[in-house]
C-alpha cells in the first residue's frame, strides 16, 4: 500500500527499531539507498535497514564529498529515503554542520526528518571521503565534546561516531580515541578505512562489548570482508555506502553513450527496468486507488 494510507504498524521510534536489531543476534546490514527508489528496491531485496552516505547524497548532486551538503540537502534526502522505505536509516552527517550546539541542531533536525541513527566523524573542514589521503582531524577532545552533544540532544537516536585517525595517527591511537568517544557518549564505533582483516580484528578485541561499524566500499582502502566474516570478527553493522549509486551511474554512462552514438534506445531495452516493474515498484495502482477521480492507468500494448 502507499505511504499515505499505510498503518503505522510501528509503535517504536526508528531509533528504537534500531537498537532493538542491535541488541539481537547477527549482524545488521545497511545497504547504502541514495535516492527513495532506491531505497525501494533494497526494501523489496529483503533489507531490514539502510545506510544514507554523504559520498553518495554529493554525488547524486553532482558535487564531491568535501563537506559541501548543507544540513537541509541532507534532511532533503532523509525524508524521502524514510519515507519510501519506512525502514530505520542511518544517516552520515559528516562533521555535524558545526560545533557543540549545531551538532545538536542537526541531531534533532535528523531525528524528526525520521533518521534512526546518526553518525559524525572527527576531521575538521573541508573534510573528503575517508579512503582518501591526508585527511585532517579534530582534537579527539573537541570531537568528544561534538559526540557529548549529539548524546545530549537525542530522543532515541542512535549516535555513530567515526574516526579518521587510522591513516594519520595510526591504529593505537584510533582506538584511544574511539574509547574518549564511547565515554563521552557514542552508542557505536565505526572505525574508518582498515586496511587490513587483521587490522579489523584488533580493533574489535580492543573496544570489547561496544558496537562496531565496518564499511565495506568498493575501490577504497579496506578489503572486501562478507557480512557473514565480519559477524565473526564481532561488529554489528555493516555498510555498502556507494553501491547502489555506482551500479546506477555506470549504467547511465552506458545509456547516455549508446543514445549519442546511435540516436535511439533500441539496443539497451533489455537492460532497461520496465515501465510495468516502475509501476509495480512505487505502486502506481495503489495510489490511484486512493483518488477516484484518477482513472486506473493501463500499460500501452
Amino acid at each position: 500500500m502507499p505511504y499515505l494510507v499505510e498503518p503505522d504498524t510501528h509503535h517504536q521510534s526508528a531509533g528504537e527499531q534500531l537498537r532493538d536489531m542491535l541488541k539481537s543476534p547477527g549482524i545488521v546490514q545497511m545497504p547504502g539507498a541514495h535516492n527513495g527508489l532506491a531505497a525501494l528496491q533494497a526494501k523489496a531485496a529483503g533489507f531490514k535497514t539502510l545506510y544514507l552516505s554523504g559520498a553518495a547524497m554529493s554525488a547524486s548532486m553532482g558535487l564531491p564529498d568535501l563537506g559541501i551538503l548543507t544540513l537541509d540537502d541532507v534532511l532533503f534526502f532523509t525524508r524521502q529515503v524514510v519515507r519510501a522505505s519506512g525502514l530505520p536509516v542511518l544517516v552520515d552527517a559528516d562533521t555535524g554542520f558545526g560545533e557543540a550546539l549545531n551538532v545538536m541542531h542537526t541531531v534533532r533536525s535528523l531525528e524528526e526528518a525520521g533518521a534512526a541513527a546518526v553518525q559524525i566523524e572527527d576531521q575538521v573542514l573541508p573534510k573528503k571521503c575517508g579512503h582518501l589521503n591526508d585527511k585532517k582531524l579534530a582534537t579527539a577532545d573537541d570531537m568528544a565534546a561534538k559526540i557529548a552533544a549529539a548524546r545530549k540532544a537525542r530522543r532515541s537516536l542512535v549516535v555513530v561516531a567515526r574516526t579518521d585517525a587510522v591513516g594519520s595517527e595510526g591504529l593505537e591511537k584510533a582506538i584511544d580515541r574511539a574509547r574518549l568517544y564511547v565515554k563521552a557518549g557514542a552508542d557505536a564505533i565505526f572505525p574508518e578505512a582498515l586496511t587490513t582483516e587483521a587490522m579489523f580484528r584488533e580493533f574489535a578485541a580492543a573496544m570489547g562489548s561496544t558496537p562496531l561499524l565496518a564499511n565495506m566500499t568498493e575501490f577504497g582502502k579496506s578489503p572486501a570482508i562478507s557480512a557473514k566474516e565480519l559477524e565473526a570478527l564481532n561488529y554489528k553493522m555493516v555498510i555498502w555506502p556507494v553501491s547502489s549509486l555506482r551500479i546506477a551511474n555506470r549504467s547511465q554512462e552506458i545509456l547516455y553513450r549508446e543514445l549519442a552514438e546511435h540516436g535511439t534506445t533500441a539496443g539497451l531495452i533489455e537492460n532497461m527496468q520496465t515501465r510495468a516493474q516502475l509501476y509495480d515498484l512505487i505502486d502506481l495502482k495503489g495510489y490511484e486507488a486512493l483518488d477516484a477521480s484518477i482513472i486506473a492507468s493501463r500499460l500501452p500494448s
